[in-house]
């Protein structure tokens, strides 16, 4: 698959939260990521109960490149609709001066002053309210991100592919803010999640797990490498698109060919030429109303935001994924 088609899909994900796919067009911030930064030690547990940072603190971003925060940040700005959910469950929104156009929870971040898109945020508006923190998501663009930077903002990015990498930015976050217990207890409330999940499904034979197609923006589903795709092998079912690699274009014969048990798909996704709905897509393409999902009516609708942000809310997206799959294990 051509580069350019793969990265259009997490622009998918940031367009989608306007009700349809296909809007602020970009690439996204390459580089894996990386593991919580140190914090500082604690002489005394009694007398300091709660983890403080120390500071100046340096740690590395996504990117691979070095961020330097001369204090706990008290003014950041967010241009990705998923670090600002992690930012509000830290309890700093008094912190936050500015979001996306497209982050709309929870609903105090509305009322944020908007900075515009995720992928190409207005530099202006940005430097307008003097941050001290820019964090940035997977799609921001890397000449974005080096321009920001090269103004002398401590710019953030995250490129979270998998749920180890979004719990450790859940806890980075937490030792940048100076919020580290905070972080902590939202990331065991996430693994408490997943391993509800896990236990409910744990007795799946491998014989027994269903298979799954997931489309989450018309035409497109996902495959290895990415956190939706590991969302439905932790819920114990097998996803038809394993045998490629991230976000790849459908070949709708090769899916019908595969007879997939259950289809989930991203509610309230329509496709901006047609008009159609997205469920209403999958169920009348040729030859698709021969498939087990669409005869037996095992065909879901998944809360689109859940299921792409990857921010402490991607285990409820988890639990509902395996609700879909197995209803009478997971409760």
């Amino acid at each position: 698959m051509k580069r350019s088609l793969r990265f259009m899909i997490p622009l998918l994900v940031a367009a989608s939260l306007a009700g349809c796919a296909g809007n602020d067009n970009g690439q996204p911030a390459p580089g894996g990521q990386t593991s919580a930064p140190q914090t500082a030690p604690q002489e005394n547990a009694a007398e300091q109960p709660a983890k403080q940072t120390t500071y100046p603190l340096t740690v590395k971003d996504a990117t691979g490149k070095e961020v330097t925060f001369a204090k706990a940040p008290e003014r950041i700005v967010s241009t990705s609709p998923a670090e600002t959910e992690i930012l509000f469950a830290l309890g700093l929104e008094s912190r936050i001066v500015a979001v996306s156009d497209y982050d709309d929870y929870p609903d105090a971040a509305k009322a944020k002053p908007k900075i515009g898109g995720v992928v190409k945020p207005n530099e202006e508006a940005i430097l307008a309210q003097t941050p001290d923190m820019v964090v940035g998501g997977i799609s921001m663009e890397k000449p974005v991100a080096d321009k920001l930077k090269s103004l002398g903002m401590p710019v953030y990015i995250t490129h979270p592919t998998k749920m180890d990498d979004i719990l450790n930015n859940v806890l980075a976050m937490g030792v940048i803010t100076n919020t580290q217990e905070q972080a902590e207890k939202v990331v065991a409330q996430m693994k408490k999640d997943i391993a509800y999940v896990q236990e409910a499904v744990k007795n799946v034979k491998p014989e027994q797990k269903k298979k799954v197609y997931l489309e989450f923006s018309p035409g497109w589903t996902v495959g290895k490498g990415e956190f939706m795709d590991e969302l439905i092998t932790l819920a114990g079912a097998t996803n038809i698109a394993s045998d490629t690699e991230g976000w790849n274009p459908i070949s709708e014969e090769k899916i019908l060919q595969n007879d997939p048990d259950v289809i989930l798909y991203a509610s309230g996704i329509t496709d901006e030429k047609t008009g159609v709905k997205l469920e209403d897509m999958i169920a009348n393409r040729n030859g698709w109303d021969k498939m087990k999902a669409i005869r037996e009516k095992q065909i879901f609708g998944m809360d689109q935001n859940i299921l792409s942000r990857p921010g402490p809310r991607i285990t409820q997206g988890l639990i509902e994924v395996a609700k879909a799959i197995y209803p009478d294990l997971v409760k």
